[in-house]
């Protein structure tokens, strides 16, 4: 399984936030200034984590099996600061994100406004079990589940970067999970085990999740992390 953090990825931010400049007058108001109601527009990110505040609702260790351990290479969050959120690319998706970890991005969704993840594996390095939280504006959040359905028809079949094999991708509307859910199981002739991502909404906040755990595909070991993630949101 190609691992693909986001921290391999995510840009330095290096420009000066802009200075705060007030001036006070004793006695005295510009008539001629907008008044704040007139201008203050509706803030998209109000309500929204940040990703320090995700990193501290990422699953802890406790809650993955005996003998994982997290990947320091492919721990990353965008840090304390909100972000603006991209537009969906409209090109046709990339089926490979798929194959690891912070799939979400084949959607066209490429940057939140706020995310944070991690990846735990065993000690051979032969399963994985992965974890993101990434935060949109609600009206996003929806669209980035929706754009999964058409994902799984159009990647129902591809071809893996690594032993250039077939992959074969089902995936359904899955019941019980956050405010919505959807689950993709892939498999290969290949493969010793199949792959199980499940993304789970709640509000603006979309759980992303990939399992290899197992010898059920990862859908045990995903759902129970998914179920995990979603309380933590909650409280």
């Amino acid at each position: 399984m190609r691992l693909s953090s986001r921290a391999a990825t995510l840009l330095a931010v290096t420009a000066a936030l802009p200075l705060a400049l007030t001036a006070c007058s004793s006695g005295s108001t510009d008539a001629s200034a907008p008044s704040a109601k007139r201008t203050a527009a509706k803030d998209p990110n109000a309500g929204l984590r940040t990703g320090t505040q995700l990193k501290k609702l990422l699953a802890p260790a406790s809650a993955f099996p005996a003998g994982y351990a997290v990947e320091g290479d492919n721990t990353a969050d965008s840090g304390a600061q909100l972000l603006t959120p991209s537009a969906r690319k409209t090109a046709k998706p990339d089926c490979t994100k798929l194959e690891g970890t912070s799939w979400i991005q084949v959607t066209g969704y490429e940057d939140s406004s706020a995310f944070a993840q991690n990846d735990y594996v065993n000690a051979q390095k032969t399963a994985e079990i992965a974890q993101e939280i990434d935060e949109f504006p609600v009206a996003q959040g929806k669209a980035v589940m929706k754009q999964l359905t058409a994902v799984a028809a159009e990647c129902a079949t591809y071809t893996d970067t690594s032993e250039r094999t077939k992959v074969k991708v089902t995936g359904k509307a899955t019941t019980g999970l956050g405010d919505e859910a959807y689950t993709m199981t892939q498999t290969s002739g290949k493969w010793q085990n199949g792959t199980t991502l499940i993304a789970a909404r709640s509000g603006g906040s979309v759980v992303t999740v990939l399992s290899t755990a197992g010898t059920d595909n990862g859908a045990a070991s995903a759902k129970k992390l998914t179920t995990t993630l979603l309380a933590g949101l909650k409280k």
